[in-house]
């Protein structure tokens, strides 16, 4: 009696158990890179002295605009993004530059990413109908080959 390959791992070929191991190892790569750059940009930020707007009230005084090349070399706030927006602090009166997100790249990185999975999605559901195809193309072979031997 055959078992059923649909559902267990162990049926897998080594090139399909390849694929998904390099490609659960690069998403994995991916992640845990990221996290590993996050902390060690934290540790660099928390070195610096605090800003007024991490403690007091502020004001935006200018909206979040795009760095100039001057602004780029000379402010650390345009490193992160390269955007900033000018603020006010309240108690200190000081004018300082925030580093801020673009709505406009933020929406256009959002349908970007949008894009990205639908075309994903259609990949995938062709494969699975590929699959199912070749499954049922299988399983109705196996049944002509066990009617003919009768």
């Amino acid at each position: 009696m055959e078992s059923d390959c649909r559902i267990s791992v162990c049926c897998l070929r080594p090139r399909t158990l390849a694929l998904h191991l390099l490609f659960w190892g690069l998403i994995s790569l991916r992640v845990f890179g990221a996290a590993l750059l996050g902390e060690e940009k934290a540790s660099v930020v928390e070195t610096v002295a605090t800003p007024c707007w991490q403690v007091e009230e502020f004001v935006v005084s200018t909206e979040c605009t795009q760095c100039s090349t001057f602004q780029s070399k000379s402010l650390v706030a345009c490193n992160p993004t390269g955007y900033v927006e000018k603020i006010n602090c309240g108690k200190s009166n000081k004018d300082e530059y925030k580093s801020c997100r673009s709505t406009v790249v933020e929406e256009r990185l959002f349908w970007k990413f949008e894009g990205f999975v639908m075309g994903l999605t259609v990949i995938f559901a062709l494969l699975v109908v590929l699959r199912q195809r070749s499954l049922d193309r299988q399983a109705s072979e196996k049944v002509r080959r066990q009617i003919e031997s009768i």
